[in-house]
């Protein structure tokens, strides 16, 4: 079995090439259209993977994904506890009963403004459930944004209480919409997450854990990274002027922070 390291190593390697390849044939396109800056996605290699909201409503319950469906209203979820490095041990979110309806509101209350955001069960309902229970712990608490990209993808990136994008909760759980709504083909191509979009940043292929990412402005990306809800116009607005503030050079773990600190204070669950 490959350890983290192995795997981290992979996928930046197998990102860095498609990079290169998307890069020469956007160079041939002098009004091409925007690419994803794929190597800046890595999550646990200081990197990240991505997405946002949805493009499409269609969902194939037979695909593979985080959840078994036990009635036309809930699902029971499979979290695992994971050896994760710089990861801060949060408990496990319930797994029976978890519902497939209705919204959850938070409010990311950030020292650069408030992000309300609004969770949508009937997408993702497994990443609504664990994000729900980690913010209720405090997991959020005091944590700051480790990532903001300006070109290509289009996203701020939160969650990791280590602040180096490796760092998770201690859990990990499968991917969801929209991996669950397309056929394994598909995955290698792009999706739309849309500007607004929220959406669960991961390592790999089922990988989830606290990190997270929202998107800013429209961006191209695999159909990997599980949507799960939604930002405010007031939180797109707040989120509008850290991007305009522009992000740090690359560090040594691959982030592009924020030029000006954003650190959620507290994430409250409504």
């Amino acid at each position: 079995m490959s350890t983290n390291k192995e795997r981290r190593e992979e996928a930046f390697s197998a990102l860095e090439k498609e990079l290169k390849k998307r890069n020469r044939v956007e160079k041939a396109r002098p009004l091409g259209v925007v690419v994803a800056t794929v190597v800046i996605l890595v999550a646990v290699a200081g990197g990240i993977y991505w997405a946002a909201t949805s493009g499409g409503d269609d969902h194939d319950d037979t695909a593979a994904s985080a959840e078994t469906t036990t009635n036309g209203d809930s699902v029971t979820c499979d979290y695992t506890k994971a050896d994760q490095p710089d990861s801060k041990q949060a408990d496990l979110p319930k797994s029976d009963n978890v519902s497939k309806k209705g919204t959850v509101n938070v409010t990311l209350h950030t020292n650069q403004g408030d992000i309300p955001i609004t969770m949508d069960r009937s997408k993702s309902p497994c990443t609504v459930n664990a994000i729900e229970s980690l913010a209720k712990q405090g997991f959020y608490n005091d944590t700051v944004c480790h990532r903001l990209t300006t070109e290509g993808i289009f996203v701020l990136q939160c969650g990791d209480p280590s602040g180096t994008g490796k760092g998770g909760p201690g859990f990990t759980f499968k991917d969801e919409y929209p991996s669950n709504s397309v056929s394994d083909s598909d995955k290698e191509g792009t999706f739309d997450y849309k500007r607004g979009t929220l959406a669960m940043a991961n390592s790999g292929e089922d990988t989830n854990g606290s990190q997270f990412f929202l998107v800013y402005k429209d961006s191209q990306l695999p159909p990997k990274y599980n949507i799960f809800g939604s930002i405010s116009d007031d939180g797109l607005k707040t989120i509008d002027g850290i991007a305009a503030k522009g992000a740090k050079p690359q560090d040594e773990s691959g982030n592009t922070a924020p030029n000006e600190e954003v650190k959620i204070t507290s994430a409250a669950v409504s």
